[in-house]
């Protein structure tokens, strides 16, 4: 088990005074047999009344609701919790769907719902064929079709870090050939739903202390990978855009079938189109 802080800054700049809509900030970790919370201190300025409820994923979400102008905003949480993901978990995959193809149970389908279906339209049917690539015989294992499609992402795709909001199509980060970790897991994810599978992507952490990884700080960073269901062993975490199976050095904080579901914050304002000049982030994951 290892014992992490995080402390996660953003700051947002206007030009003059601007008035606050209600911020929406997905900050707090899931807790999990993996994941334990002991603390969490999350502030806000201006001062804001924050409210907190569980959104349709049982993410945790806060909202803070504003009452002055401000030429700033400032959101920063501080969490301790403690990791005890194994680095080489062993999956126990029910017998029904240890060969690709299988079938979900009719339960299982029924509650998947849109996490197993696209997201993207893909009129040509590019992207399903560019994942059947991965499938090389018929049967085929299962677990060993996922990671091949995981790794065949990092293959395909060159790691480039994008500071600008918003997320690349699949089928935009395939014609690119280069993509950030939330365009590599919305690939992974829709690729994995053309096959038949539900998959969801997940926002959250990178613990990270040998400074290993495509683009990632030593320091940590914030981070997005997917997870797809496997009857039996349930939700399995990938993150192709470091080739790794399982979430030993990662901490989940929100899930959705959307990444733009799980912004860590996101808000409006109201004043002149020209008022925001910019924003800084800031991360820290130390043992």
């Amino acid at each position: 088990m290892t014992r992490l802080s995080i402390r996660h800054r953003t700051v947002y700049h206007y030009r003059e005074p601007v008035r606050l809509g209600p911020h929406r900030l997905m900050l707090r970790p899931r807790e999990s047999r993996d994941v334990r919370l002991a603390s969490i201190d999350l502030d806000v300025a201006p001062r804001a009344a924050v409210t907190w409820a569980q959104d349709v994923f049982g993410n945790a979400v806060a909202t803070a609701n504003f009452t002055v102008m401000t030429d700033s905003l400032w959101v920063e949480s501080r969490v301790e919790l403690d990791l005890s993901t194994e680095a080489w978990p062993v999956f126990d995959v029910s017998a029904s769907a240890i060969s690709y193809p299988f079938r979900y149970s009719d339960d299982e389908w029924t509650d998947l719902g849109a996490l197993a279906a696209l997201q993207h339209p893909d009129p040509a049917g590019r992207l399903c064929a560019w994942a059947r690539e991965f499938v090389f015989s018929n049967p085929t294992d299962t677990l060993s079709l996922l990671k091949d499609l995981s790794a065949g992402v990092s293959q395909w795709i060159s790691y480039q870090s994008r500071e600008e909001e918003g997320t690349q199509t699949p089928l935009q980060t395939l014609d690119r050939g280069w993509g950030s970790c939330r365009d590599f897991a919305v690939l992974f994810a829709e690729a994995a739903r053309s096959l038949g599978f539900g998959a969801r992507i997940v926002s959250g952490y990178l613990f990270n202390p040998d400074g290993a990884g495509s683009g990632l700080s030593a320091l940590g960073s914030t981070h997005a990978w997917a997870e797809a269901y496997v009857p039996g062993a349930g939700w399995i975490t990938f993150d192709p855009t470091n080739r790794s199976v399982g979430g030993h050095n990662l901490i989940p904080v929100a899930v959705a079938r959307d990444i733009a579901q799980i912004v860590p914050v996101a808000g409006s304002f109201t004043g002149p189109t020209d008022a925001f000049t910019g924003m800084t982030v800031e991360v820290t994951v130390t043992e």
